[in-house]
């Protein structure tokens, strides 16, 4: 991924975070027929271990999903997580676009690359326990939240035997923060108000990510 400097993040932390914030990934492998993508739910596990010491991806696929089967495992895999993002107008530039013109429009948005070995897990213990703590986690908010043990035992066991467990002990960390650092200090001023004058939750979102980094 190209990153100049200025739009490097490299603090774990922040970039767990928004692998935590949003979950669904994009698996990107190697297989026999080239490159191939899946969209999946992860769990991130900061813990750093010899094997993983940037922490380790958790998911599960279709039994059916060729990728657990077909992957170079000679090749690092690549899962992209997607923050916010924003289109942002000229028109935002309060201080340069009267001063000369001199302004095109350009997307804000933050990304986290992770790159590490796919492991299989067919386990029946880890799957249940990986598909558990995804439940747990995305039901908290609901006002009656589901539970796994709320289905029948066999059906659960049924659903448990059509999947396969992955996980990636995160070998690098790349991430990339294009919030307007680039701009003078009233251009970033005036985009982070366009934005949040916006409807949308993710506009507000990287209105803040904008004030944020120009301090």
């Amino acid at each position: 991924m190209y990153t100049p400097a200025h739009f490097a993040e490299t603090r774990p932390e922040i970039l767990h975070a928004l692998i935590n914030a949003h979950p669904l990934g994009t698996l990107v492998t190697l297989g026999s027929a080239g490159l191939d993508a899946n969209h999946i739910p992860f769990e991130i596990d900061p813990t750093p271990t010899p094997v993983a010491p940037l922490g380790t991806l958790r998911a599960h696929v279709a039994r059916a999903n060729q990728v657990w089967k077909d992957f170079r495992a000679d090749f690092d895999s690549l899962v992209i997580f997607q923050g916010p993002q924003a289109y942002i107008s000229p028109t935002s530039y309060v201080e340069s676009k009267p001063a000369h013109g001199k302004v095109v429009p350009t997307w804000n948005y933050c990304v986290v690359h992770v790159h590490g070995a796919l492991r299989v897990i067919d386990d029946r213990n880890w799957l249940r326990g990986q598909v558990e703590r995804l439940v747990r986690r995305h039901e908290a908010a609901q006002p009656k939240p589901w539970h796994v043990a709320d289905a029948p035992s066999d059906f659960i066991e049924q659903q448990l035997a059509a999947i396969v467990g992955i996980e990636i002990p995160i070998a690098r960390l790349v991430g990339k923060w294009k919030v307007s650092q680039n701009r003078p200090g009233a251009d970033r001023a005036g985009v982070a108000a366009s934005l949040a004058a916006g409807p949308q939750a993710e506009s507000q979102a990287m209105a803040r990510l904008v004030r944020e980094h120009g301090r």
